[in-house]
């Protein structure tokens, strides 16, 4: 099975960089692809070029099309974020959801407010899911690796076209009576969130990556370069 990064204009990316490392030990896969920008540091990865010229969320979207549509993508494959990081070995990526979707909408009310673009998203998203006779649909919004067939995703992203922030993960998973088991989300945003470092995966935001002690445990247990990179700038001129 491929293993898909939907991947944003980032020249550095060092997220990216240790999600790749982390991928490289700790997950068996076939392929690398970089569905929309492909930093020139990358090696040994399949580039599906795709043009960040929208909303992150629109060229999500369009990235996961991309990937789905080409004919030479694993089916499935496994869809990855350059902030998911994969801690130990595992078997199988496992089918998990984050419960129902009215749940998690009465959480990110509670902590972020009722305008949070993301927040309507979900809402839409469910909206739609209900107006297709699905009236208690799961959130499969965790940041972790999922398993996509392009088919069902295809027509999820099709009938989800005119949602500015669909939530991709929840129509396709829903449509596609996908399951699974609940699970926690793994993404620590603030140094407030808690985490464990016996989780097998993890996801972090930009500040916490950088700043934060997960990702020093992060940087720290993928101290070594992987086979999908070359040096960091800074090395290559210390060497020279």
């Amino acid at each position: 099975m491929d293993a898909v990064y939907v991947v944003k204009r980032d020249v550095h990316n060092d997220e990216l960089r240790y999600s790749l490392r982390s991928l490289a030990a700790h997950v068996a896969h076939d392929n690398v692809w970089l569905a929309g920008f492909r930093p020139p540091w990358t090696v040994g990865v399949h580039h599906i070029d795709v043009a960040q010229d929208d909303t992150k969320y629109r060229n999500s979207t369009a990235n996961l099309r991309a990937a789905c549509e080409h004919p030479d993508v694993s089916d499935p494959f496994l869809l990855m974020n350059d902030d998911f990081f994969v801690m130990h070995p595992v078997a199988g990526p496992p089918m998990l959801h984050r419960g129902p979707v009215s749940v998690v909408v009465d959480y990110y009310r509670r902590r972020y407010g009722p305008s949070r673009q993301y927040l309507r998203g979900m809402v839409a998203t469910s909206d739609l899911l209900h107006r297709l006779g699905i009236p208690d649909p799961l959130s499969y919004e965790l940041h972790l690796p999922i398993v996509i067939h392009k088919a069902p995703m295809l027509a999820a992203l099709t009938l989800g076209a005119d949602i500015p922030v669909l939530h991709k993960r929840t129509l396709y998973g829903n449509l596609s009576g996908a399951g699974g088991d609940f699970s926690h989300d793994v993404k620590v945003r603030t140094v407030h969130d808690q985490w464990d470092p016996s989780w097998p995966f993890l996801s972090t935001s930009r500040p916490t990556f950088h700043r934060a002690p997960v990702g020093h445990h992060i940087r720290a247990v993928f101290d070594a370069p992987g086979p999908y990179e070359t040096a960091p700038a800074e090395l290559v001129e210390m060497a020279g």
